[in-house]
């Protein structure tokens, strides 16, 4: 059976789930790229490539997730990000001009957000076990969890300096 065979074969509640995590991957491409532009300092320069390298998987996993959500789903996937990440988003800038652009700071945000999407992709993993887009979200769920744990050891390494 071919891939787009596999993904016709999704039912609705797996499809809305796609959705969810369109919508949560496209929060997270947005908060790295605002979490990029709020570093202000030079020493911060290897962490605004991370932040972008992170931001651009996220948007490759939005296009992954909307081809697998469109062969099924009768709901148009999600072409923007929640209200609750515009929030994070927020919270984040305004944290970052308080406190000079620190990347502490900003990690410390990046990290609360990758906390989000993480739990995100196990409660519909969990939900999903089975379907035939397991091994899409397993090896999304693998590179989010990558960049969670690089995010959470660099907040720690930041703390220190």
């Amino acid at each position: 059976m071919t891939t787009q065979q596999q993904m016709n074969t999704l039912n609705d509640k797996a499809a809305s789930k796609l959705n969810d995590l369109i919508q949560y991957n496209i929060d997270s491409a947005k908060g790295f790229r605002e979490a990029a532009d709020a570093i202000a300092n030079e020493k911060g320069a290897p962490l605004k490539n991370l932040f972008l390298d992170i931001a651009n998987r996220r948007e490759s996993y939005v296009v992954e997730l909307k081809q697998a959500a469109n062969l099924k789903s009768s709901k148009k996937p999600e072409d923007d990000g929640s209200a609750k990440g515009a929030i994070h988003r927020w919270w984040l800038d305004a944290r970052s001009k308080l406190n000079g652009g620190d990347p502490t700071v900003v990690l410390i945000e990046a990290e609360r957000g990758e906390d989000a999407i993480k739990e995100r992709y196990e409660e519909v993993l969990k939900e999903t076990t089975g379907s035939p887009v397991n091994d899409l979200l397993l090896r999304q769920y693998s590179g989010v969890k990558a960049g969670h744990d690089r995010i959470r050891d660099l907040r720690d390494q930041w703390k220190k300096k």
